[in-house]
C-alpha cells in the first residue's frame, strides 16, 4: 500500500521577502542530494478547513464566489482558513459551515486531506463530509467584500460530479471533495468507513 511520508531536506538559509494579512513568502536554500543548493520561493499558509455538506436528498451545498486572482466566479463549498493556530479543524469547519452557507450539521466525517499546490504552497486543507444538515435559526452571519456578492444552491451530487469532469467545475476543495464522496460512495462500508471528525492531521496538529 502506497503513502506519503514526512522528510525535510537540509535548509541553509531562509529569508521572508514578503509578509501579507494571513500569508508570506518564503524563500529556501535547499540542498539537493547531489550536495548543490537552490533557491525554492513558495507561499507560506497557516491552512484551511472545507466543508461538502450533503442533505437527505443528496444535493450539496455549494456557493458561488468571485475569485480576483483567477477572474471568475467558481461554485465552490463553505471554507476557511484556520485563523488560530492549533485551533481544532472541525470547530472551524462548523464555523464556516454557518457563516457562509447558515448551516448546521448532526453528522461529521473527513472525506479528504491535501495540499492544495505543494510545490509553490505549504497550504493543507482538510475536507469534511457535513450530514443532517438544517438551516440555521435567527438572522445570517453578515458579510462583507466578495463575500457580499456570494450566491447559494444546493446542487445534486450527480450533477456536480458530471460538471467537473466536463471541465466546467474547477475550484480545488469542490473537485476533490465531489470525486472523494462519490467514491465513498461505492467502496465497502461507505460513508460510514470515513475517518472520525476529529482524526489526526499530521499536517496541522490541533488541540481538542
Amino acid at each position: 500500500m502506497i503513502h506519503d511520508t514526512p522528510e525535510e531536506w537540509q535548509v541553509t538559509a531562509t529569508v521572508t521577502p514578503f509578509t501579507g494579512n494571513k500569508t508570506s513568502v518564503r524563500t529556501d536554500d535547499v540542498v539537493m542530494p547531489d550536495g548543490s543548493v537552490v533557491h525554492r520561493d513558495y507561499q507560506v499558509h497557516p491552512g484551511s478547513v472545507a466543508v461538502l455538506a450533503l442533505d437527505d436528498d443528496e444535493r450539496v451545498t455549494v456557493l458561488r464566489q468571485y475569485r480576483h486572482p483567477v477572474r471568475m466566479k467558481l461554485w465552490e463549498i463553505p471554507a476557511g482558513l484556520l485563523d488560530v493556530p492549533g485551533e481544532n479543524p472541525l470547530h472551524a469547519a462548523q464555523r464556516e459551515l454557518y457563516e457562509e452557507a447558515h448551516v448546521k450539521a448532526e453528522d461529521w466525517r473527513v472525506l479528504a486531506d491535501v495540499y492544495t499546490t505543494p510545490g509553490g504552497c505549504d497550504e493543507a486543507v482538510r475536507i469534511f463530509l457535513a450530514r443532517g444538515v438544517s438551516e440555521v435559526e435567527g438572522e445570517r452571519f453578515e458579510v462583507s467584500e466578495e463575500e457580499a456578492d456570494m450566491e447559494h444552491a444546493r446542487v445534486p451530487l450527480g450533477e456536480l460530479v458530471r460538471g467537473v469532469l466536463a471541465g466546467e467545475l474547477h475550484n480545488n476543495c469542490l473537485v476533490v471533495g465531489v470525486l472523494a464522496l462519490q467514491a465513498a460512495l461505492s467502496v465497502d462500508g461507505g460513508l460510514d468507513a470515513l475517518r472520525p471528525a476529529d482524526a489526526p492531521w499530521p499536517a496541522r496538529p490541533f488541540t481538542a
